[in-house]
């Protein structure tokens, strides 16, 4: 059958054809060779119509015995194979659809057989041909492939083919090695994936667990651990800042801090510093994710490293995704630094121009430590000399931002720290994180309360305010975060001013503010100021406070539609409460219309609060996108393997490329770029 697009408007033009190939990522060879098919269509045999089964796919052949338009305007078509009737109905069709389906000729139809109204079975939109001849069925299965407008199935089916017959697929593993592994050859694999044998089982093709899929998800995993692997060695000849740590001198900025500290670090804190410190202490750039549940005391084992900066006469910079949050970390270092004279400067997109000015040209004069949003990496920062660049929430950040601001000072690379309260699954930090020296903070401090998690239907909303009420009046401080939906800020901003409107109506008694996105960052600050300072008791809020934001007397967080947040959120916000002595209660309001996975994320956010096992269920719900932020942008790293089904060959895709590695071996080299070509740029980020 001619295929149609509906998509484009009468009278507009097409975009050339590389254009719209390259928007399908089909540009080289090799691209064409790795695009397979979506499913399959089993044209290989003939079923007589009487032995059609509704809603199972199967070719017919007979004659044309009468054809009508019908009066919606439908053209309708009844075919003859001697064993029964079988109606066609096209709703769109070209006029060679007429042609094909006149009455005497004999037609071949491939399509989904369905219930006809009246009786029998019809076959709506199949696809059409007049056969040859009786012995011209193919003898594979017919590929069916992802396409774009104006491209068609048999025209990629014949530059897929002239692909397959120009590119090198020799095998670049031994037989050997392929029996160890238990996978087919290359060649087999692929051609096996484009073309199946007839009679060859289309489950295990459709769902990729046919050992041709798991051969080339081996292969795209084994390129990949090759260029990380390669990028790290790359990076690893880069010079970075020597900044040793100057054990038992108590005069440097690092021992007064450390002294100075109120609490006690967990062993956790202390392992992970240890981990820096020999890091800084090294010529190879630092390139290191601390990665730690809410709570875990990330911060001040950043200002450790930034003091060991300082110590050697070098700049840190900390870099935070928001404004809320770059504000809160600034506040607490100069608290904790400035008593040592310090001076850390605040740079942000929204400063007035001649505090802007200011801050740049102290930062050029050499201010030690600089905290702020992704204005750090503005053109027009120019630091003295920056040895350390520490990045929070890094997964927030794309690839450019976190290659920009770790770029050459002075011929060397600055140490690269990154902080992490989403823990990423084991399998994932294994296959993406190959080239990153990762450190675990698996421990709370001591004290901190347990937070007792419970779900609320909307009806008991009301029910929820009176307790809430009585929590406020007995001195405490809660938070209440409505959601945010991107593509209507203003209905969030309505619901969340009506929502603060009624609870204000409810508790009259007590001082209740509205914190939203559209505020200036004074009127943010000022809001945020006097819950902290507790005057204000209960805070509504549209805006992310999932990160940083400490209020230890703050031990109420309500979440209301919590099924529209993703379940790492939902662990964040819950994260905002419990930090002081005070027994602490995370309340999840769930609307009427719970979609299956809303229901899940729900249930596993009332039954555990383990980062680990959250994130792990999150990766299973929402894919490694969330994990890993704009990591993959342009580099489309993984296509074909899956994280929570094919991690045994994450395993061994990471032993062949470290053994290739370690022995030099030249097909390291050519593996990488067959699959990778020019992406490698993206790996270092």
């Amino acid at each position: 059958m001619a295929e149609i697009s509906w998509k484009r408007k009468p009278g507009q033009k097409l975009a050339p054809l590389a254009e719209r190939l390259k928007k399908l990522g089909l540009v080289s060879d090799w691209d064409f060779v790795l695009h397979l098919p979506l499913r399959y269509e089993d044209e290989t045999s003939i079923t007589p119509i009487e032995e059609l089964e509704v809603g199972v796919d199967a070719q017919v052949e007979g004659v044309v015995t009468n054809n009508s338009d019908n009066r919606f305007g439908n053209f309708e078509a009844w075919v003859d194979d001697e064993t029964d009737m079988l109606k066609v109905r096209f709703i769109h069709y070209y006029p060679s659809i007429r042609d094909l389906l006149k009455v005497g000729k004999r037609v071949r139809l491939y399509g989904n057989p369905r219930a006809a109204f009246g009786g029998g079975l019809e076959m709506i939109h199949p696809k059409v041909r007049a056969p040859k001849s009786e012995s011209d069925l193919p003898k594979t299965l017919s590929p069916v492939y992802p396409a774009g407008e104006g491209v068609t199935q048999l025209w990629l089916r014949k530059r897929i083919d002239r692909a397959l017959m120009d590119v090198d697929i020799s095998d670049l593993l031994t037989e050997e090695e392929r029996n160890e592994l238990h996978l087919p050859g290359l060649s087999e694999a692929i051609n096996s994936l484009h073309h199946p044998k007839a009679g060859a089982p289309i489950g295990p093709l459709q769902n990729r667990t046919d050992p041709a899929w798991q051969r080339l998800k081996f292969d795209e995993l084994l390129a990949q651990q090759i260029s990380l692997k390669k990028s790290r060695e790359m990076r690893d000849m880069n010079k970075g800042p020597l900044m040793p740590l100057r054990k038992g001198d108590n005069n440097s900025l690092t021992a007064k801090f450390f002294h100075s500290l109120p609490f006690k670090l967990t062993k956790a804190q202390i392992r992970v510093w240890k981990d820096i410190y020999e890091s800084l202490g090294s010529e190879r750039p630092m390139n290191r994710l601390v990665q730690g549940d809410v709570g875990s005391g990330k911060t001040v084992v950043a200002a450790l490293a930034a003091c060991q900066a300082i110590d050697a006469g070098y700049q840190a910079a900390l870099m935070a995704p928001t404004e809320i949050l770059a504000e809160q970390h600034f506040k607490k270092i100069i608290s904790w630094l400035e008593p040592f004279g310090v001076r850390v400067v605040w740079l942000s997109g929204k400063q007035k121009a001649k505090e802007k000015r200011e801050a740049l040209a102290a930062i050029e004069d050499g201010a030690e430590l600089v905290v702020g949003t992704h204005a750090i990496i503005q053109p027009d920062v120019k630091f003295k000399a920056l040895g350390l660049a520490i990045v929070d929430e890094q997964h927030r950040f794309g690839v450019d931002q976190r290659l920009a601001i770790r770029a050459q000072q002075n011929g060397m690379m600055p140490h690269l720290l990154m902080l992490s309260a989403t823990p990423i699954p084991r399998t994932l930090a294994m296959s993406y994180l190959a080239d990153i020296d990762v450190s675990v903070i698996d421990e709370l401090p001591p004290g901190r309360q347990e937070i007792s998690t419970k779900l609320v239907s909307m009806s008991r909303k009301g029910d929820l305010v009176e307790w809430i009420g009585k929590s406020l009046a007995a001195g405490l401080q809660a938070y209440w975060v409505c959601p945010l939906i991107e593509e209507s800020e203003k209905v969030d901003l309505t619901a969340a001013t009506e929502t603060c409107e009624e609870i204000k109506q409810i508790l009259p008694q007590f001082k209740i503010e509205l914190l939203h996105g559209k505020m200036t960052p004074e009127d943010k600050n000022a809001v945020m100021d006097r819950f902290v300072k507790g005057e204000t008791k209960l805070l509504v809020s549209t805006t992310v406070i999932e990160v940083g934001v400490d209020v230890p007397n703050a031990s109420i967080m309500v979440i209301e539609h919590a099924e529209r947040f993703g379940l790492a959120q939902l662990h964040q916000l819950r994260g905002r409460v419990g930090r002081g002595s005070i027994k602490s209660y995370c309340f999840a309001i769930f609307g009427d219309q719970l979609s299956k996975i809303g229901k899940e994320r729900l249930q596993v956010f009332n039954d555990t609060t383990d980062g680990f096992e959250i994130s792990r269920r999150d990766l299973e719900l929402r894919g490694p996108g969330e994990f890993l932020g704009a990591r993959q942008s342009g580099a489309a790293l993984l296509r074909f393997a899956d994280f929570e089904t094919d991690g045994f060959l994450v395993e061994k895709a990471m032993a062949m490329a470290d053994k290739w590695i370690r022995e030099k071996d030249p097909r390291a080299e050519k593996h990488a770029a067959r699959w990778y070509q020019s992406k490698e740029k993206y790996l270092e980020a």
